[in-house]
């Protein structure tokens, strides 16, 4: 049985790390993530994680114990997708930048 974490997140790697887990494997999803703008951010940010998740296991072998985690930003009930450009990228920062918001993992 091979442990997979199925993400190229440095920070998820050391999580994995720090909770005393040394032997594993990094083979992140490649694969479009298909979000329903309909869901709630806590439930989106579950979807996303079972579509990464599958997909790795599919590549997998039967025994092997697949880790996938995605992250949802929200600002006021608006979910903040993956910046397009740099420009969006500050535009969210900015936004951000002093208001309350929510980060689901």
């Amino acid at each position: 049985m091979n442990l997979i974490l199925a993400s190229q997140s440095p920070r998820r790697r050391e999580l994995l790390g720090q909770m005393g887990f040394t032997d594993f494997v990094i083979r992140p999803a490649v694969g479009e993530e298909v979000a329903d703008p309909t869901l709630l951010p806590d439930r989106l940010v579950e979807e996303l994680s079972r579509q990464k998740c599958e997909e790795v296991a599919a590549a997998s072998g039967a025994d092997d114990l697949v880790i996938a985690a995605d992250t949802v930003v929200a600002i006021d009930g608006t979910v903040l997708g993956k910046p397009r450009s740099a420009e969006e990228a500050h535009q969210y920062l900015h936004a951000l930048s002093g208001e309350v918001h929510e980060v689901y993992t």
